[in-house]
């Protein structure tokens, strides 16, 4: 037995992020274990968190097609299988290793031969731990170091899992904080297994700490990015020392940034299909659950499905604007009957329109058709439904005073007036807009108009403490912040507080103009123009290894006139250029040749990452021809980022006590 860096290369490896992080995990780990093993199935062994990053990347499916016959909790009272091997996939913990050789150990072991994987560098003492063992040690077939430790959440995403990232790093109680080091330390492990599993060797940028004037002191807060670069860089180094293979020159970028670039994004509302369903339909996860004809068609059953990329659907529409996608969903139905005789049969006898609901009862008996019509069925239903909740909510003009003020058409007199007016608007809208407005005009709320404003909305208590944190986030009077909030210097000037309209894009739909700060900080760095003053960088780059993009790809098309503001009660209609989600599209990129794409960007967020922001990293792939990754410490649609500002300077409050 031998102690192992895992040693497959990737070297120029043109395979998508999520495709190789799944090759590693069925490839590498399960199916290495063929050659030296006599046992044809195997047990499969994880922790809850190597559980999740298996899960995010393979399906039950694959696993089994590896010679996977159970797979099995480590925590839990497992049968003994002495004629079976096991692979263990697990993090390197004391409590991990302690439970492998309580397994594994003794003239009685639970499994024939144990093949084991870390997700992450194991210390020295365990390894030492595992070899005082003599019965184990010849029953272990392998012992390495996976270095996969991260959530694929999209074939272009990835989370560090640190779900309280906001409240451990930025609270005032983070100063002196043992959780402070322990999670950056943790984040930085995970971040860097990214770059050992695409074998790639990144320029580090990170924000630099800004401070109000010479005479206030840098904290703790002030120093999350360029604490984490260290921490990425510092265990880049060693892997450059310990993998085979792992490039020693610089192959990609990455940025880290930390939520305070743009505390709008979380909050405002987005109007892709995407972002609306985990906004608007309580989804736990990329779950919906939804219901449909039981199997006799007597009466309906609920049924959980997943929105993701194995949905041609879902695929397609994701990205795209919620009234574009109703009406590509109204096409595909219609084109669907138009083409399908039995749906054609079935009209002419109702002699009218045929509902969903008759569509799937017809296709039962069609087994060739019904999972194109339970897919198609299954968004006409969402897309209904978020239409809806746009209606009764009065999304739309909630929606227009957001992008207004955040584009510098409306102010004071216009939330005052709108929140006088629009009783019909939800506490939780009236909360993101009041936010939004906190984080535009911190200002205004060092007296008593914010707690008029918000005494005028009619929020509670928990819900100002978000307003006062949301402010926060874009600077600076420490001295004036009001209670129960914390504070963050960045962004002192304030340079993002109204934003610019961006020429040569002009959307075809209303509500449309807001962008993430990110898409501009990725163009930026791919141009290597991103501020000195503002960003610096761990390995100053050579001219050699700049790599950038040619001046040809990186053209955008001639500017167009600004995106007018559109307040009809219609959302306006599309023109016929393709926007690059069409089913042609979606079906080109997903087909597309990575080996013509430039060096890879790397974009990690401290403090949560939004679906605008993931969207921006496929847009941006195809303008710039560079394959772009988004990580970030966790994914949030507004309200889990709400729930987190809520938590960070209140130590009495529990998650049951706030109201979302």
């Amino acid at each position: 037995m031998s102690f192992d860096s895992d040693t497959s290369s990737q070297g120029g490896d043109h395979r998508s992020f999520l495709q190789i992080t799944r090759d590693r995990l069925l490839f590498e780990m399960l199916r290495s274990t063929r050659k030296n093993s006599k046992s044809t199935w195997k047990v499969l062994i994880m922790d809850k968190f190597t559980v999740k990053i298996m899960s995010y990347a393979c399906k039950m499916a694959d696993i089994t097609e590896e010679g996977v016959s159970l797979v099995e909790d480590l925590y839990k009272r497992r049968q003994p299988l002495p004629s079976l091997d096991a692979i263990y996939f697990i993090q390197p913990t004391k409590e991990n290793i302690v439970m492998f050789l309580s397994d594994m150990s003794g003239r009685s072991p639970l499994y024939k031969k144990a093949y084991v994987f870390f997700s992450s560098p194991v210390h020295k003492e365990l390894v030492a731990q595992i070899k005082k063992d003599s019965s184990v040690l010849p029953r272990i077939g392998a012992l390495s170091e996976m270095n996969l430790e991260y959530f694929a959440i999209d074939s272009q995403g990835f989370t560090t899992d640190h779900e309280r990232a906001l409240e451990e790093l930025f609270s005032e109680n983070a100063e002196g904080s043992h959780k402070y080091n322990a999670c950056l330390n943790t984040m930085a492990t995970r971040i860097s297994t990214v770059f050992a599993s695409l074998r790639e060797f990144p320029r580090v940028h990170y924000r630099v700490a800004k401070t109000i004037d010479a005479s206030t002191m840098t904290t703790l807060r002030d120093l999350v990015p360029t604490k984490l670069a260290a921490g990425v860089w510092n265990c880049l180094a060693k892997y450059k020392m310990t993998i085979p293979e792992f490039p020693q020159t610089e192959t990609c970028e990455l940025l880290i940034v930390d939520r305070s670039i743009d505390q709008i994004a979380p909050i405002i509302h987005e109007w892709t299909y995407d972002a609306m369903c985990h906004d608007l339909l309580c989804m736990d996860g990329n779950k919906y659950v939804h219901e449909v004809p039981s199997k006799n068609g007597s009466a309906t059953e609920k049924k959980e499905v997943l929105l993701e990329d194995h949905d041609p659907v879902w695929l397609e529409l994701r990205h795209a604007h919620i009234a574009d996608a109703s009406e590509r969903l109204h096409d595909k139905m219609t084109h669907f009957v138009s083409k399908n005789k039995a749906a054609q049969l079935h009209q002419a006898r109702n002699g009218g329109e045929l509902s969903t609901r008759d569509l799937q009862k017809m296709v039962q008996a069609l087994p060739q058709y019904s999972d194109q019509i339970d897919k198609l069925s299954l968004h006409v239903e969402i897309a209904g439904k978020l239409n809806n909740i746009i209606r009764e909510q009065c999304l739309r003009d909630v929606g227009q005073l957001e992008q207004d003020l955040v584009f510098g058409d409306a102010g004071t007199k216009e939330v005052i007036n709108f929140l006088r007016t629009q009783l019909g608007v939800s506490r939780e809208n009236k909360l993101r807009l009041l936010m939004i407005y906190a984080a535009l005009n911190p200002e205004k709320f060092e007296s008593d108009k914010g707690a008029k404003l918000m005494q005028l909305a009619g929020l509670s208590d928990d819900d100002m403490i978000a307003v006062n944190n949301m402010r926060c986030l874009c600077g600076p009077d420490t001295k004036k912040s009001t209670g129960g909030g914390f504070t963050l210097k960045f962004d002192v000037h304030k340079k993002h507080a109204h934003r610019k309209e961006r020429t040569g894009e002009e959307s075809a739909w209303a509500l449309s103009r807001f962008y993430p700060v990110l898409e501009e900080l990725i163009e930026k760095l791919s141009k290597g123009e991103l501020p000195k003053d503002e960003y610096n960088c761990m390995n100053d780059p050579s001219p050699s290894a700049h790599g950038l993009p040619t001046t040809s790809s990186l053209r955008t098309s001639p500017a167009h006139s600004m995106r007018s503001r559109r307040t009809g009660g219609t959302w306006a209609r599309p023109r016929g250029s393709d926007d690059g989600y069409s089913s042609d599209s979606v079906l080109k990129h997903a087909s597309s040749d990575f080996k013509k794409l430039g060096q890879r960007i790397f974009v990690f967020v401290i403090g949560g990452a939004t679906r605008s922001e993931l969207r921006v990293a496929h847009k941006l792939s195809s303008k710039l021809k560079r394959e772009v990754i988004l990580g970030s410490s966790s994914l949030d649609d507004p309200p889990q980022f709400i729930t987190k500002l809520k938590l960070m300077s209140v130590d009495e409050l529990t998650l049951d006590d706030l109201q979302i």
